[in-house]
């Protein structure tokens, strides 16, 4: 597989990959398969009734990866169904994302439905990068939904990430928690301009012993609007704890909606949102170490979104 200057830039973007990746990979790009790899572990099968794949990964694979990265550097609607098969007692990393390069008028959307089933014991991190750019003024959209179930014992760890050129995105979360499984989520998101973000994140502790935690930071700058709607639903003894924090700046808006309700008696759920700016003495104690006022600013939300 050859990779243009413009292909390797996207996929460093939102895979951290400078060529192909090693060991099990699936590249797509403007629709079509560009590349792929399986292993003796990790295998990667076309889906017949719709456009996507299935991955499976056998029992018991520990320290292997699978990089499924979406290029789209033409204007139309692409859309994927992946459904992820995270065999029992296996610790494997799974890295997504979409980048777009839009140079014309006309929008460029990739909207994604991705199912994992984290079978008994096993441990998945999943990352999903969201990245945009080009000169165009068609829209750049994208609208992951992601579908999660932790079998007993098992452990889910997510990180979103959207820092950069994405005019719209909805993204839906669902996660269903057993006996004994964990997840954390960590979302990291910025806008700008008149770019509009929402997040919609679903867990349902449904196991004993099952906990959860979820930690979303975003900057909102310039006239951009987000919203937050996370929910924590409690079935059995259990504990969960969802944390926003957010920067709003020049003209933009935040709408954050922690929501937490347990159903059973010692379900202990917790939820914490704050908006606000950068704190002045921040930006002071920067500038006296000779940064300018936008440098020190940049400085403040690089860490924050770290």
């Amino acid at each position: 597989m050859t990779l243009s200057v413009l292909d390797k830039k996207i996929l460093e973007e939102v895979a951290d990959l400078h060529e192909v990746p090693q060991g099990a990979y699936n590249i797509r790009k403007n629709g079509a398969g560009a590349g792929r790899n399986t292993t003796a572990n990790i295998d990667i099968i076309t889906k017949e009734d719709k456009p996507g794949i299935d991955v499976v990964i056998k029992p018991g694979t520990k320290g292997e990866s699978v990089h499924i990265p979406v290029i789209l550097s033409q204007s139309f609607d692409d859309m994927v169904y992946n459904t992820f098969e995270v065999g029992e007692d296996s610790d494997v990393l799974i890295v997504a994302g979409c980048g777009i390069h839009n140079t014309t008028s006309k929008k460029a959307q990739h909207d994604g439905i991705h199912t994992f089933y984290v079978r008994k014991g096993a441990r998945m991190k999943y990352v999903e990068k969201h990245y945009g750019e080009g000169d165009g003024s068609g829209e750049r959209v994208l609208n992951p939904q992601t579908i999660i179930e932790v079998e007993e014992g098992g452990l889910a760890e997510i990180e979103m990430v959207q820092i950069k050129g994405v005019d719209r995105t909805k993204r839906d979360t669902d996660v269903v928690l057993h006996k004994d499984a964990r997840l954390i989520v960590t979302e990291r998101l910025l806008t700008d301009r008149d770019q509009e973000a929402e997040s919609n994140i679903l867990v349902d502790l449904r196991g004993e012993n099952s906990t959860a935690q979820i930690i979303s930071r975003s900057v909102a700058q310039d006239d951009s609007k987000q919203v937050f709607h996370l929910t924590m639903r409690g079935y059995a003894e259990c504990r969960g704890h969802i944390q926003c924090d957010s920067i709003i700046m020049d003209n933009g808006q935040v709408s954050s909606v922690p929501e937490v309700s347990a159903f059973h008696s010692n379900a202990a759920l917790i939820h914490e949102a704050t908006i606000g700016r950068i704190a002045s003495d921040q930006l002071t104690k920067l500038m006296t170490l000779g940064l300018t006022e936008e440098e020190a600013e940049d400085t403040i939300l690089q860490g924050f979104l770290k």
